[in-house]
């Protein structure tokens, strides 16, 4: 197996959050509840997404034979594509449960972080070498590790809802409600109570929907979803935040915490958005499972 891989395999604290699976697809995936590599690399380009795979991985389980991932070789930042306004920050943290986060880059030069990485002052240094960072925008508590870390040392605003404030006591903007909330000039907060009583959608100049983990891409249903067995606060939340926002807001990209990013156009997210509203309605609660989710 080795020979079929060069030397690539997945070790055995695989979380099987999918994260991998998503920079690698066709070279990574899902056996057994967890991630495996299926072969090696044919191309520089296949070479890039593995190395994604690797510095994203927040158990760093995507390894190779005979020695250490090489440094030189990290991608991230990555963009999600040419004329794209976002970045993957890639090096995924276990203290947020290996969610996804991204840069926003706005027209001023200055970029907002959603969600954080890892924490690192290297990390750090490369971000902000893109440009000023001026927040750090929380969408729920369970990704909240390293939000003042990291808005410290950028001298950024760190935002949070009320609901899950007691996650990160120490925000300089606290979220209020279930009414949208401008934070900067096209860019807006959505509270969407459900996953947890403070979940925050934000939205960026109508493209960019950063949905934290209220909704996400499935590539196995090829649709929206909610992960209705890893909900801690509300089914029934969701379903109600859902309905109330799908008709206020417009996205070409869904770009969630866990589960796949997807891009199709604004008119289509629309009406997948509206009827993953009505099928929540029918949903009822549920125990926690987190071997139910759909990626």
């Amino acid at each position: 197996m080795e020979s079929a891989t060069d030397g690539w395999y997945v070790d055995d604290r695989c979380t099987n959050c999918d994260v991998a699976r998503q920079f690698a697809p066709g070279l990574i995936d899902e056996a057994d509840g967890r991630s495996r590599v299926l072969r090696a690399p044919r191309d520089a380009a296949e070479s890039r997404m593995l190395y994604a795979a690797a510095y994203s991985c927040h158990t760093r389980s995507i390894r190779r034979a005979g020695g250490r991932t090489d440094p030189a070789l990290d991608p991230f930042p990555l963009s999600l594509g040419e004329g794209e306004s976002v970045l993957h920050c890639g090096h995924n943290s276990p203290h947020t449960a290996g969610a996804n986060s991204y840069l926003l880059r706005r027209p001023s030069g200055t970029q907002m972080m959603i969600d954080t990485p890892r924490w690192s002052e290297a990390l750090a240094v490369r971000y902000e070498a893109l440009g000023p960072v001026t927040d750090v925008l929380l969408t729920h508590r369970d990704h909240a590790a390293h939000g003042r870390r990291y808005a410290d040392r950028f001298g950024a605003r760190l935002w949070i809802h009320e609901g899950d404030l007691d996650a990160a006591p120490d925000a300089d903007h606290v979220l209020r409600g279930t009414e949208p909330r401008r934070i900067a000039e096209g860019v807006t907060a959505h509270p969407l109570p459900g996953h947890t009583r403070g979940s925050v959608l934000y939205l960026a100049d109508d493209r960019y929907c950063f949905s934290g983990d209220s909704f996400y891409w499935s590539r196995a249903l090829a649709d929206l979803c909610v992960a209705e067995s890893v909900t801690w606060y509300s089914i029934e939340e969701l379903a109600a935040s859902l309905t109330r926002t799908a008709g206020r807001i417009r996205f070409s990209w869904v770009l969630p915490g866990h589960g796949d990013r997807k891009c199709l156009p604004a008119d289509e997210m629309s009406r997948r958005l509206s009827e993953l509203a009505a099928r929540t309605r029918r949903m009822r609660p549920r125990p926690i499972d987190f071997t139910a989710i759909r990626w």
